[in-house]
């Protein structure tokens, strides 16, 4: 199946107007890190809600995705977004150093091509931008029970999940130190043991 035809598929199984998990604690995480007037690319929009707010708050926001199923929703839910569909493997049809900030909210775990997406990231933002991400956390006591509670690892890391990597904070830190990122900052919601997400905010190296 080609990639958009999978990830049409995949949100099409989605009941629609569901709120994003986490929501309150990663739209202070947005919001704390973003600034009026900025120039914002919500990398991965879904139905705009994360968008929305950021426009509210007086940043300019590109909501973009790479199907049009969640546009579709997006533009239905908040008519006020500017929406843009982009490629799912090949360069983004955006600018170069175009956004102050890039969101990427639950993304990044879905990409196979990480490497490829997060060259993307750096070509659209400016020299000094910041990339917020939130992704699933794996911390300790998480990977002991896919080791040692039967069954954990099939639910887990189920070959037909939607999900392709999976993070520590240490793991994420080092990728995005690896691709020039500076100021790299990763702290987990919740309890450093049990924390169920990571929340990630880098500066794009102006070198």
């Amino acid at each position: 199946m080609p990639p958009r035809s999978y990830h049409e598929a995949v949100w099409e199984g989605l009941e629609e107007g569901l709120q994003p998990s986490d929501w309150q604690a990663r739209l202070r995480f947005l919001l704390d890190h973003v600034r009026a007037g900025q120039r914002v690319l919500d990398l991965g929009c879904g139905e705009g809600r994360f968008a929305a707010e950021l426009q509210r708050a007086g940043a300019e926001v590109l909501a973009v995705d790479v199907a049009q199923e969640p546009l579709r929703r997006a533009a239905g839910a908040h008519p006020e977004l500017e929406l843009a569909l982009i490629a799912c493997e090949d360069e983004w049809d955006l600018p170069d150093a175009a956004f102050d900030v890039v969101w990427a909210g639950e993304v990044i775990e879905h990409v196979a091509d990480t490497a490829g997406w997060l060259s993307e990231v750096r070509r659209v933002l400016r020299p000094g931008g910041t990339l917020l991400l939130s992704t699933p956390a794996h911390p300790l006591l998480r990977r002991l029970a896919l080791a040692l509670v039967p069954g954990a690892w099939e639910r887990d890391l189920d070959p037909r999940g939607e999900h392709l990597r999976f993070y520590t904070r240490r793991s994420l830190g080092a990728l995005l130190a690896d691709f020039r990122f500076e100021g790299v900052e990763v702290r987990g919601l919740g309890p450093p043991l049990v924390r169920r997400v990571l929340l990630a905010a880098a500066v794009r190296a102006r070198f």
